[in-house]
């Protein structure tokens, strides 16, 4: 936009020559007669970048005028160049710039000196508009900033009063697990004794009266004894869910590979039975807590052996990958494949629940438990457990766990230096 000027004196030539001489730079004029009508136009224009005013005017001086302009806020920060004829002396040049004045011109004109002088006094007037400009995006970014902090302190002091009730809740929630750990603790070895005394007594009572004459309810009390066995298994799970949070900090050193050989000497009957084939891979010791570990192993072990194909001889493959984290951590993978009836890989969430499965209560004996208490042991660890599989194409349980040491090759497969067979 072009800077606007406006023009005061009460002579038309004067105003019109002023006019010549400026009006190659590209200025837009506004001018007046008299003091009193450029007020009136500065009453409803204030967007001048300089006023150019004779001091000598009829009615109203120049000087009286720039005091009645300054007098106004939003006029105050237009700068005013006095022209005149007359060589004011000193107390004179003062009582215009007291009024206001920036400059004076003197009659009869230097064209280059107006020329100059409109043009520095345009060009300082600009830039402090501009200036004045930033200085209110400033003050409303300021004003924009400050909102931010206050709110966000208020979300900061929200935060931290819930993390601080979560904590609270979760202390609460642990405080409620260890009795809930507790009780089931206790509740289920009070229960194994009466249980071990109707196992015991039955017993008793079908091998002495087997051949007895008259004994009819020989089948009943088989029936018994059979549910006595499932409670007595049930409760044996239970009491090994509550043990792994009452084992918590007894973590040493483990060399897993004498934990599957002890866990494989436990199932060697079923191994037997079933012709069965299983090759271990060397696995690396691990810091684990040994008797919770051994447990895991078991119920994964014994799990593929009892869930197979019919005509099909279990063949179970143990190995080992290791995957570097950083420089002093790594991530030791257990491996457990088995070619036995799987499951749909939508289940493969859904299995490590309480009391789930997916297979038929009555073909294959069990309380649900067992893949539950495996997730519960790993995570115990800071493992992860997953399972991948398909119906009748076996099932691949996937072990995590942490393992602290120097750094070793990434994702690389242990090569199987240690073996154990089992095959009739």
């Amino acid at each position: 936009m072009k800077s606007k000027l406006l023009l005061i004196d009460d002579r038309e030539d004067n105003l019109l020559s002023i006019e010549a001489i400026l009006e190659p730079n590209g200025y837009h004029f506004v001018k007046a007669r008299s003091g009193r009508e450029a007020f009136r136009i500065l009453l409803k224009e204030f967007d001048f970048s300089l006023i150019l005013m004779d001091v000598r005017m009829p009615n109203q001086s120049g000087f009286e005028t720039a005091t009645m302009i300054y007098q106004r806020d939003k006029l105050k920060h237009i700068p005013i160049i006095f022209i005149t004829a007359n060589n004011f002396g000193d107390d004179e040049l003062f009582k215009g710039y007291q009024a206001g004045a920036v400059d004076y011109i003197y009659k009869p004109v230097n064209p280059d000196v107006l020329r100059a002088k409109v043009a520095v006094f345009v060009d300082l007037y600009e830039k402090n508009k501009k200036l004045q400009q930033q200085e209110k995006s400033l003050i409303a970014a300021n004003r924009e900033l400050e909102k931010e902090n206050r709110e966000r302190l208020a979300s900061e002091e929200k935060v931290q009063k819930l993390n601080r009730q979560l904590i609270r809740n979760i202390d609460h929630l642990e405080t409620v697990n260890k009795e809930l750990d507790r009780f089931a603790f206790m509740a289920s070895h009070d229960l194994q004794e009466p249980l071990r005394k109707i196992r015991l007594f039955s017993n008793k009572f079908v091998i002495k009266n087997r051949n007895t004459p008259g004994i009819v309810n020989l089948e009943d009390i088989e029936r018994i004894q059979r549910s006595a066995e499932k409670m007595q298994s049930l409760i044996r799970d239970i009491l090994s869910m509550a043990r792994v949070s009452a084992d918590a900090t007894e973590f040493v050193p483990t060399d897993i590979n004498v934990i599957i050989v002890d866990v494989l000497e436990e199932l060697d009957e079923q191994i037997m039975a079933g012709n069965a084939k299983i090759i271990v891979d060397k696995i690396p010791v691990l810091h684990v807590h040994p008797g919770l570990i051994k447990l895991l192993f078991r119920n994964l072990i014994n799990n593929s052996l009892k869930f197979t194909r019919k005509g099909v001889p279990p063949v179970i493959n143990i190995y080992a990958e290791v995957s570097v984290q950083s420089q002093n951590a790594s991530d030791c993978t257990i491996i457990i494949k088995d070619n036995g009836l799987g499951f749909d890989q939508k289940y493969a969430e859904e299995i490590f629940g309480m009391f789930t499965r997916l297979q038929s209560e009555a073909k294959f004996e069990g309380t649900g438990l067992g893949l539950a208490l495996c997730k519960k042991i790993v995570q115990h660890h800071k493992g992860t457990i997953r399972a991948e599989s398909k119906s009748n194409e076996g099932a691949t349980f996937i072990l995590s766990f942490p393992r602290p040491g120097p750094k070793k090759k990434a994702r690389t497969t242990i090569e199987p230096d240690y073996h154990l067979k089992y095959k009739v």
